[in-house]
Order: C-alpha cells, then structure tokens, then sequence
C-alpha cells in the first residue's frame, strides 16, 4: 500500500503542533541531562547528538538515517528466537 504525499503547507498546518510538542520534549528532557552535571561520555548520547544533527538536514529520507543512528549493525552470527511449540 503505497501512502500519498501531503503538500507542503497541508502537512506543515496538519502536524505543526505535534512537530512542536516533540520538540519542547526533547529541549526538556536535554536541559535535565545538562542541570545533572557535565554528561558523561556516552554512546547514547552521541548518537542523540547525530540523529539532532541529521534533523537540520534537508534532505529527505531523515527518518531512515536517524533510525539507522540508533540500530546495531547486522551480525549474521544472531541466535533466531524458536518459535513456540503447538500444543
């Protein structure tokens, strides 16, 4: 199923103030790690600074670029979870 695309104005009237809240959220909860002190040196907080960064891109595909930030790499040595038996 393919999702048509907005245009530009509709989808910025449409999600404006969601796009906002998110935004107030994550200023939020980054001055709460920032009144905690000097951050630690953490991965975590690296690949937030990159996926902050990629959102100034203005290229499209943002969201698979930022996704792919917080993924692990693929190892084809996984253990496959089992399927559960039927009784």
């Amino acid at each position: 199923m393919t999702v048509a695309s907005l245009p530009a104005q509709e989808a910025l009237n449409r999600y404006f103030l969601e796009l906002r809240c998110k935004l107030l959220d994550i200023a939020a909860i980054l001055d709460r790690i920032d009144r905690g002190g000097p951050a630690p040196a953490d991965p975590r907080l690296e690949q937030v600074r990159q996926a902050l960064r990629e959102l100034t891109s203005t290229s499209s595909g943002r969201a698979e670029r930022i996704q792919l930030i917080f993924s692990r790499p693929y190892d084809p040595n996984w253990e496959r979870p089992s399927l559960p038996r039927r009784p």
